[in-house]
């Protein structure tokens, strides 16, 4: 198979058939091989449903290079093994309701603390994503290899990338308006704030508007709550990205409230990228 592939993971579920078509749709973006897992107790088990999903991407894509591999073990260890060489991995989610112990149970938010690379969870309300803008959720300057990703899927895609940025500074409730019209030297610390916040997009994409000149990008800071703003613009999106920051010595996958959230209920699929050094 070529090294460069795209991985899926399925077990013949529906939400794993719309991970199956979505990830082939990936790899032909991309020209890359597909592999297909299947992560089981008893490799006998494995054999239709692979061979099912083969034939599904084949019919649907002809000439695209399918490989099946059936693997004796749990569905997360082994999608994290096979990540470390994949330029992308794939699986399904299935609906949780607000009750979040159910997601912390997914393989979908188990794999996110051991992906190698880009990790892609399909789920979403949009019968075709074709012609729908990629949206990068930014957070700060480490956030470099989300960037470069969503630069490279809307370039892939030839659509318009929307990013929006979160400001990390909780504004406090207004003064009461004063009758001296000198600026305040809180008013100013909050400018200075304010102007440093909006500067992390233009200087962390400012790299790759040099080598993507075509691409059309629209950069807005966010000062609500940024959880709800990305899902809300979700609603539009073909896909959403996000960084993913790898923090040790916490019990359960690495994520934070925005991850959390779309995870849950994005309206679109959702690929969270690591954080790089």
């Amino acid at each position: 198979m070529n090294d460069r592939h795209v991985v899926v993971g399925v077990d013949g579920s529906l939400v794993a058939v719309q991970a199956l078509d979505q990830a082939a749709e990936e790899a032909v973006r991309r020209s890359t091989a597909l592999r297909i897992v299947y992560a089981v107790a008893d490799r006998d088990e494995a054999g239709p449903v692979l061979v099912s999903a083969a034939a599904r991407v084949e019919e649907r894509h002809p000439g695209l290079p399918v490989e099946t591999r059936a693997v004796e073990d749990g569905a997360v260890r082994a999608l994290a093994r096979e990540s470390a060489d994949a330029v992308l991995t794939v699986v399904g989610t299935r609906g949780f309701g607000s009750v979040s112990g159910l997601l912390a149970g997914s393989v979908s938010w188990r794999l996110t603390a051991h992906t190698h690379g880009p990790l892609m969870v399909v789920r979403g309300d949009h019968p075709c994503d074709e012609g729908r803008e990629v949206l990068l959720g930014l957070e700060s300057d480490a956030d470099e290899a989300a960037v470069a990703y969503a630069f490279q899927e809307a370039a892939r895609r030839g659509v318009r990338l929307r990013v929006l940025h979160a400001s990390t500074h909780r504004h406090t409730t207004p003064e009461l308006p004063s009758l001296v019209a000198a600026t305040s030297p809180g008013q100013e610390r909050q400018a200075r704030i304010d102007r440093a916040e909006e500067a992390v997009p233009r200087f962390s994409i400012a790299r790759l508007r040099e080598e993507y000149p075509q691409a059309e990008v629209d950069s807005r800071t966010v000062r609500t709550d940024p959880a709800h703003a990305l899902l809300a613009g979700t609603r539009e999106a073909g896909v959403v990205v996000i960084g993913m920051c790898r923090r040790g010595g916490r019990l359960g996958p690495p994520l934070g409230p925005v991850a959390h959230v779309l995870l849950r209920d994005s309206h679109c699929p959702l690929v969270l990228v690591p954080q790089t050094g």
